[in-house]
Order: C-alpha cells, then sequence, then structure tokens
C-alpha cells in the first residue's frame, strides 16, 4: 500500500470558526475526496474566521510544515469585504493556475448567474497546488466533479501533481476520471 496522500482542507468563515453554525465545508470536501480517490488520504483540517493574514498563515503551514500535497479552500471567494481568500491565497503562491479559476466559473454558470462573481484561484507553491472552491457543499461536488456539460476540474488535479513533483494519484473513474496523457499513466495498483 503506497503512502498516503497529505490533503489539507481548509473551511473559512468567521461565523462558523466561532461557533455561530456548524461548519460544513470541511466533512463535504472530505466526502467528496474519500469517495473520489484511491489512494489512502491524511487530511489535515483546518477552521478558521475570514482574516487575510490567518489564511496565508494557514496555507503556509499546510505546505511548509505539514507537507501537503493538494490544499482545498472552501468560502470567502465573494465580493464581500470580508471575503479575501482569493488574496491571502495569492500572497503565497509561487504561480497561478490560472485556468482552474476559469474553469471553476464556467461550471458555475450551468447552475447559478451569479457565477461570475466568483473570484476563485489556483495556484503552486513549492511541490503542493492550493485551489479556492465555492462555500456551498453543493457547489463544492459539482465544481470537482462537473456535469455533462463542463469538466471538473479535478480531473486535472492528479496531472497536475506530478507535474509538479508530487504524489501519484489514482481516481474513482465513476466519481472522477483523472486525465493524463498515456506516457504519463500508470497501470493500476502501480
Amino acid at each position: 500500500m503506497s503512502d498516503p496522500v497529505r490533503i489539507g482542507i481548509v473551511s473559512i468563515s468567521d461565523r462558523a470558526s466561532a461557533g455561530v453554525y456548524e461548519d460544513k465545508g470541511l466533512p463535504a470536501l472530505k466526502d467528496w475526496l474519500t469517495s473520489a480517490l484511491l489512494n489512502p488520504i491524511e487530511f489535515v483540517p483546518r477552521l478558521i474566521p475570514d482574516e487575510q493574514a490567518g489564511i496565508s498563515q494557514a496555507l503556509i503551514d499546510l505546505v511548509d510544515t505539514e507537507h501537503c500535497d493538494l490544499v482545498l479552500t472552501t468560502g470567502g471567494t465573494g465580493p464581500a469585504p470580508r471575503d479575501v481568500t482569493p488574496e491571502a491565497t495569492l500572497a503565497v503562491a509561487d504561480r497561478v493556475m490560472p485556468g482552474f479559476g476559469e474553469q471553476m466559473r464556467q461550471i458555475s454558470l450551468h447552475f447559478v448567474p451569479t457565477a461570475i462573481l466568483s473570484r476563485q484561484v489556483a495556484v503552486i507553491r513549492g511541490q503542493a497546488l492550493i485551489i479556492n472552491l465555492p462555500g456551498q457543499p453543493k457547489a463544492i461536488a459539482e465544481t470537482l466533479a462537473g456535469h455533462e456539460k463542463a469538466s471538473g476540474i479535478f480531473a486535472a488535479v492528479p496531472y497536475c501533481i506530478d507535474l509538479i513533483g508530487g504524489p501519484y494519484l489514482q481516481t474513482r473513474d465513476e466519481v472522477c476520471k483523472a486525465f493524463r496523457p498515456k506516457s504519463a499513466s500508470r497501470p493500476a495498483g502501480a
């Protein structure tokens, strides 16, 4: 059995982090990733308020100290003054991956016209991919898996992680079929 993939999951919400209501972001991320990946997973969760410095510090900690290969955030990507997740993410980036944000908005536009208000970004820090996802559990799953009219973003995540030197992620095709060029594919279980 291969080593577990370390995945940071971050829910960004002033009210949930203060205990005003139950966080639904972390369970949604954990459930979807567990159903989609064949790899053993070690989750490193964080529930934090919408504070730019705190978000940036959490991302740095998850990548540099906790050695997460993938970090997914949920929440804080809208136009409201306290929505600062994209700024906090860009502040810790080595490189920006604009295609992820473009595709997330494209997927969401099939469901709601307000998808154009989303400011989600994806970046690379070191050998880790960090992606900002929507805040609602239903939108998280739609964005990751896609639907009949738009490919989900997670299909590209395993190959991106290959290219930046991370572990080989294998997906359950019935949930999300990872795309890799034939030259980069390995036999199942390898």
